[in-house]
């Protein structure tokens, strides 16, 4: 029995395993909509800090050096609130 001609991604089994996946994830999405609708508003304030968190790392804060590379052209200061 020679199986190199054989396709595994669009075997008969895989889109029957699809097809199920897909109605039984249907079927949980709209008999539990209530339950999961109910936790969306305490599910966008965590994504609040979560989203700071993660999003925010590469900021330097001000504090990574406290003076400038002698390599780097000076840049004047623009602002009048001094």
């Amino acid at each position: 029995m020679d199986h190199s001609n054989h396709n595994h991604k669009t075997s008969r089994a895989n889109i029957v395993l699809i097809g199920f996946i897909a109605i039984g994830g249907f079927y949980l999405v709209t008999e539990h909509r209530a339950h999961l609708l109910g936790w969306l508003p305490f599910l966008i304030i965590l994504a609040c800090p979560l989203m700071h968190l993660f999003m925010h790392h590469d900021h330097e804060h001000g504090n990574s050096r406290s003076t400038p590379d002698k390599n780097e052209p000076r840049v004047p200061n623009i602002d009048s609130r001094h």
